[in-house]
């Protein structure tokens, strides 16, 4: 019998149903010859410390760090019957397809029973990115050896091992010495959970310590030729701080006067540029979910969630965990294919049609940059999005829009930059005419009839020439502060772990965070983010994110390599290497075990403070935005006698 292991039940009757496995036995599809079985994720896990040793069941300092000398694995009570399952077809097959997903932990889940149940026969794996028939069909037709993904397993397990020891060891080590202070928690540490509540913890700690500072601006409204137009007041540079922003309240208020007094611009300068606009790349998960987050305000696994049910359940997008945007260019030539089922799906794609151009290639095209996923894009087996729940909808026509994208013309308009004199002040208008859609019409909010308010669309500028004048129609000076860095949303966060590598000073670490597109996975980062949630170290207001008075004491508890992004950094580099053969697994732990208890006997003796910065009112620069509005001198007048109240410091502990 030729068995196919597979991740997930759903996965499994897909590949079954291609394969003429029909018939439902237990824990598995039977056909002539064949059989398809699943996994429910993993069904081991690593045995906890008890299991090694029964003293292990109380927590107590004397007793760490805990290393294993035999790493025990142990079935999952809540899937243990599938386990049996797996387990007996192992033993009577002659011959295993791994069919699990197509990544590092894909390939653990599959290799962890192998090893387990002592499956000793021939292997072969499948490698899928889509569950439609012809996608499967297709690699069904291109099996690998086993050999060739065998490395990934031993990665894999040297991450999971290393987990281990900085999840029980730190965990308890930080548990106790919480208890000792008066905290009755648990406070679990983990190797990309600390890391990523740390980016947290110094956001809240930036926007507490924030100071504000008044700054003024001035917006003109210019008029030529019976057309209004807005310019804004470029202050001297030596009244501005390093974003150009005017400091001097006198300055900016004697110019409002001069200006409204003048009652006339000049124009100095007129330069206009032609601007073109490429695609943007199909998505990764982070980039999804960082866009689900803004537009929708979908939380991460919310939208990991929705994409997977949109992979496995409705067959209409790839196999969503990937962290690359790009595509195989021997896809290319299915692009006819997907887009005629896209528009016979979706009458509302039918303006598209006539600038639709299936043989263009865009820059997404290209097997340099593809890694082992290709970006999220939809499928053949196209359906109307209108018959899915609505946050379905919204996320699968983000995904259509930037496939369809890769086949339109580039977005190009004309942006202009005019230069003013107005009594001795500068003033800068900026104009933006759109001369060719492009990409943009296959957006959402292209293809569907507004509704409610409008964003405000670019201003377009008059004709104007140099020398020309342009009557000063009325004018306005903004009091405005400062503002303190915003609370990360969900979406923020993913990207900030993506993009971790601008806080990491060591080259090197740099550019490693870049090659693995920062801390955690595409397919990990969503279960950081909840499990810091209902750990308690994470709370949401809204969308936004702050961390809880435990989250502080811990960051500040931990020794610094915990929570550094740079320790990942090193650590992938580590299961690179075990993944190309120049590290073994047996040399990675046991330098992970020799560092643990080093880390271990420096903090044992230290002292914890529970306690976190105070949670206030909103302060008062966050609340007001004074403006003042008028026509020549009477406005300007009016905005001079605006003066502005210093704000209160928020406190922090």
């Amino acid at each position: 019998m030729r068995l196919f292991l597979c991740e997930k039940p759903s996965q499994a009757k897909d590949i079954a149903k291609v394969l003429g496995a029909n018939r439902k036995a237990d824990g598995c599809w039977q056909g002539t010859d064949v059989c398809v079985t699943w996994c429910i994720g993993h069904l081991l896990e690593t045995a906890p410390p008890d299991s090694y040793d029964d003293r292990y069941k109380r927590w107590d300092l004397a007793d760490l760090p805990i290393i294993p000398d035999k790493w025990k694995m142990q079935v999952k009570p809540k899937t243990a019957s599938q386990y049996k399952a797996v387990k007996r077809l192992l033993g009577e097959a002659r011959e295993l397809v791994i069919a699990t997903d197509a990544d590092r932990e894909g390939e653990m889940i599959a290799r962890e029973l192998v090893e387990h149940c002592r499956y000793r026969g021939p292997i072969q794996r499948l490698w899928l990115s889509a569950l439609d028939d012809a996608s499967i069909r297709k690699a069904l037709g291109r099996l690998l050896p086993g050999q060739d993904t065998f490395s990934l397993y031993h990665s894999a397990l040297g991450r999971s091992r290393a987990d281990w020891l900085i999840g029980m060891n730190m965990s308890r080590l930080f548990t106790l010495l919480g208890r000792q202070s008066g905290y009755q928690g648990v406070l679990p540490v983990g190797r990309v959970q600390t890391p990523t509540l740390r980016l947290v913890v110094d956001r809240d700690r930036s926007i507490a310590d924030f100071v504000p500072v008044p700054f003024w601006a001035i917006d003109v409204l210019l008029e030529q030729a019976g057309q209004t137009f807005t310019a804004q007041w470029r202050a001297a540079q030596d009244a501005c701080d390093d974003q150009g922003r005017c400091l001097n309240q006198l300055l900016a208020q004697q110019a409002a006067a001069d200006m409204s007094a003048a009652g006339t611009a000049q124009v100095l300068k007129v330069a206009t540029e032609r601007v073109r606009e490429a695609a943007p790349l199909p998505f990764d998960l982070g980039t999804l979910q960082e866009l689900c987050s803004k537009k929708f305000g979908l939380g991460a696994q919310e939208t990991l969630d929705i994409a997977q049910a949109l992979y496995e359940t409705h067959k209409l997008i790839t196999y969503p965990r990937s962290d690359c945007g790009y595509l195989p260019v021997s896809q290319h030539g299915e692009a006819p294919a997907i887009l005629a089922a896209l528009q016979r799906a979706d009458a509302n794609l039918a303006p598209l049609q006539p600038h639709l151009q299936p043989q263009r290639r865009s820059r997404a095209w290209n097997d340099a940059k593809v890694s082992a996923h290709h970006g999220i894009i939809p499928t053949a087996a196209a359906s109307d999005p209108a018959r899915l729940p609505a946050k379905y909808k919204a996320v699968y026509t983000l995904i259509r829009a930037r496939y369809l994208a890769q086949f339109l013309p580039n977005h190009e308009y004309d942006r202009t930059q005019a230069e003013f004199d107005c009594a001795g002040h500068a003033l800068r208008a900026v104009g933006k005419q759109i001369v060719e859609p492009g990409w943009r019409r296959a957006l959402p909010e292209a293809l569907t009839p507004a509704k409610g308010r409008e964003a405000q669309p670019a201003q377009v500028l008059p004709a104007l020439g140099e020398g020309q004048d342009c009557r000063v129609h009325s004018l306005q000076l903004k009091d405005l502060w400062t503002q303190p860095p915003k609370p990360f949303t969900e979406g923020d966060l993913i990207k900030a772990m993506k993009n971790v590598a601008k806080l990491v000073e060591d080259p090197r670490l740099k550019q490693k965070l870049k090659e693995t597109t920062g801390i955690g996975t595409e397919a990990t980062r969503a279960s950081i983010i909840q499990g810091l949630l209902e750990r308690g170290y994470l709370v949401k207001n809204g969308k936004a994110l702050s961390a809880t008075p435990a989250a502080f004491s811990l960051i500040d508890a931990v020794p610094r390599a915990i929570a550094d992004p740079g320790t990942t950094a090193i650590w992938e580099q580590a299961l690179d290497m075990i993944q190309s053969g120049e590290m073994s697994l047996e040399e990675f732990v046991t330098r992970q075990c020799a560092w643990m208890g080093k880390l271990v006997e420096r903090c044992r003796g230290m002292r914890m403070t529970i306690s976190g910065p105070a949670v206030g009112k909103a302060p008062p620069w966050k609340k007001k935005r004074r403006s003042s509005t008028g026509t020549g001198k009477a406005g300007a007048g009016k905005a001079a006698a605006n003066k502005p109240k210093q704000p209160r410091r928020k406190r922090s502990e």
